[in-house]
């Protein structure tokens, strides 16, 4: 039953609960994340009433076009968020890679969820099995819809060729195996490894190879920051380290004004209660770029744990109460640092020649 903006279902013995509808992609990959989120909030909370709903996003439909030359911030976002606008769910779950650092009005990011490997793969044609990037023969040509992936990699294995491939991964790898197109495809491991297909990864790629993108290997809750119960709900959901590197690397990304159509890589880790960021851009084929890291303590400050929940205390998008909120600002602090070091040795020279001749080809 439907009652106002919520949905509500009544059991055998008349007792009437309400429903939480979970918004998510329809490919597999997303149906997996969702799935896992879910069985994690029903792990938490027996008594929840769930119900997944499936959507197509811009990003799913069109297929014959390079991402970055689509021109949209919100590829796979919008529709899901639209149907969070309409009340038709109560929240979201994303690839956080997929989010936009600046959300729109009235949405936040109330759980980012324990980052799996953050690193890209490559996955082989079956007739190179055992070969690596550096052993493909030259002029071999490698699949990737990541302008990111390509001007890193362009630049370190010069023998190889860089040509865009679209759809969901289990398209890629259908493209892969069963034509000639390919040698190789540069895949997110996260996403290999959540679908149970390490067994197709031949190569993990390293940050000397190739750096990742901002949240790659992260999922996260998206609700409507006026919601503070769903929001309450989902917080526990947040696992401190993830939610502090992404919140780095998100800041990192929105001072640059970058997106899918610039190459920014990141690289983060925590060690001895210091965050390490370490940030890029590139040209379009790699030949220019610039390279920094920076650093700084994340140590918990006691006295700013359990903040009042507020819209107002996001950083980057993403609201997070019950972790430490000076080490948050300390984070998000070192990403507009970084970025702002960047931007004065050049970065933004850099980035703008790459936008133009991205959208001139």
């Amino acid at each position: 039953m439907e009652q106002g903006p919520y949905k509500y279902i009544r059991d055998g013995n008349g007792k009437v609960s309400r429903v939480f509808r979970i918004g998510t992609r329809k490919s597999q990959l997303a149906r997996i994340q969702t799935d896992s989120v879910a069985e994690k909030l029903k792990e938490l909370y027996p008594e929840l009433n769930l119900e997944i709903v499936g959507m197509s996003t811009l990003g799913d439909k069109i297929l014959d076009t390079a991402l970055s030359k689509i021109g949209e911030k919100s590829l796979f976002t919008k529709e899901l968020e639209n149907a969070l606008e309409r009340n038709e769910v109560d929240l979201v779950v994303h690839s956080l890679k997929d989010l936009p650092t600046t959300l729109p009005a009235g949405f936040t990011i109330g759980a980012v969820l324990k980052r799996e490997n953050p690193h890209d793969a490559v996955v082989l044609h079956p007739k190179h099995v055992g070969k690596t990037l550096d052993t493909l023969p030259d002029s071999s040509v490698i699949g990737t819809s990541s302008l990111r992936r390509a001007a890193q990699l362009k630049k370190r294995f010069p023998h190889l060729q860089f040509k865009d491939i679209r759809g969901n991964l289990n398209t890629r790898l259908k493209k892969l195996d069963e034509k000639e197109d390919y040698a190789a495809i540069i895949l997110a491991a996260a996403g290999l490894g959540r679908m149970g297909w390490d067994d197709r990864i031949s190569q993990i790629l390293g940050p000397e190879d190739c750096m990742y993108a901002v949240g790659q290997g992260a999922l996260a809750v998206e609700v409507r920051a006026r919601d503070l119960d769903i929001l309450e709900m989902v917080s526990v959901l947040h696992h401190p380290e993830t939610v502090l590197r992404c919140i780095t690397e998100r800041a990192f990304l929105r001072c640059l004004e970058g997106g899918c159509s610039v190459p920014v890589a990141v690289n983060t880790e925590v060690k001895d209660s210091q965050l390490y960021l370490t940030g890029a851009v590139f040209s379009l084929d790699g030949s220019d770029s610039l390279k920094e890291t920076m650093q700084t303590s994340i140590a918990t400050d006691d006295k700013s744990v359990d903040e009042e929940v507020d819209e107002r205390v996001q950083r980057v998008g993403v609201t997070a109460s019950k972790i430490c909120g000076g080490a948050q600002d300390r984070a998000e602090r070192l990403g507009i640092d970084l970025a702002n070091l960047l931007l004065s040795k050049g970065a933004k020279e850099i980035l703008t020649v790459a936008r133009q001749l991205n959208d001139a080809r």
